[in-house]
């Protein structure tokens, strides 16, 4: 009989589970399998957002993707020229059929095992999406952009080439990198270490993102950044482009460095679209 997602939960979080020291629960497998299928289906996800906005991290499910790695042994997997893949055996990479309604654009693309791809998530080659993570539907992936471990990424999404969403594991109750609904994330940016972006807000190119950077808000005056319980938040609708903010220590100014800094130059609106929005303050 199939577990409840109760107890499931209540199996992987018993103690010593993950011990490296302690000898595996007998169903070790079976629990790490049961838990990747819901994970796939979208069932449960490695973080949630409550009825307040504020996301947590799902400890027991991100115990369920590091019991993997205490099972898994290392073997070489099926792969066709020039492709070659040695790595867990828990960790094949996930195969798609059409019944899925995910689109993979050939080309070198891979998706890990333990990863949810809605119903019209575009993956453009190559891309790589890690597990855990959450892709929602009508998202596009484009060529050379990386959805890391856990990573949770909302609907109608266009993560740009190149861009770089970033994982995380442990600390287990470590909040992974959050892209809202209707958020473009342009080419060559970086969003890591638990930064949360905000429905609909649009990072220019270029833009780097985390837990240490201070965002420079000119439409309201303020600087966003992270404090000791709260990641870096980028708020609803901002319009984010790289900018610079000169130093001021004697060395620095004599030698006119300045340090990149994001900044905020808009918020959108119904009226305004988000590439529209972007271009009007980048040209």
């Amino acid at each position: 009989m199939a577990m409840t997602l109760a107890e499931l939960e209540a199996r992987l979080n018993e103690p010593h589970l993950l011990d490296s020291g302690a000898p595996l629960v007998h169903d070790a497998q079976s629990l790490f399998d049961s838990a990747m299928a819901h994970l796939e289906r979208g069932e449960i996800r490695a973080a949630r957002r409550d009825e307040e906005g504020t996301w947590h991290a799902v400890p027991w499910v991100k115990r369920a993707i590091l019991l993997g790695f205490r099972i898994g042994h290392m073997q070489s997997m099926p792969s066709s020229a020039p492709f070659s893949f040695v790595d867990k055996h828990t960790y094949p990479t996930r195969e798609f059929r059409l019944e899925n309604q995910v689109r993979i654009v050939p080309g070198g693309s891979t998706v890990r095992r333990g990863a949810y791809l809605a119903p019209n998530v575009v993956c453009m080659p190559p891309m790589y999406i890690n597990v855990g993570a959450y892709v929602g539907r009508g998202t596009m992936v484009d060529s050379h952009a990386l959805v890391g471990s856990c990573a949770q990424i909302g609907e109608r999404v266009h993560l740009s080439a190149a861009a770089q969403i970033g994982g995380v594991l442990e600390p287990i109750n470590a909040s992974p990198v959050i892209i809202e609904d209707d958020v473009i994330v342009g080419g060559n940016c970086g969003v890591y270490e638990g930064t949360v972006v905000r429905t609909k807000a649009v990072l220019g190119a270029g833009v780097i993102l985390t837990r240490g950077t201070p965002v420079y808000d000119l439409v309201k005056d303020t600087v966003h950044r992270a404090s000791a319980d709260q990641p870096l938040i980028i708020p609803e609708g901002a319009v984010v482009v790289p900018g610079a903010r000169r130093v001021t220590s004697p060395f620095g100014e004599a030698q006119g460095l300045s340090l990149q800094t994001p900044v905020i130059v808009k918020y959108r609106d119904d009226k305004t679209d988000a590439a529209t929005a972007l271009e009007a303050w980048l040209r």
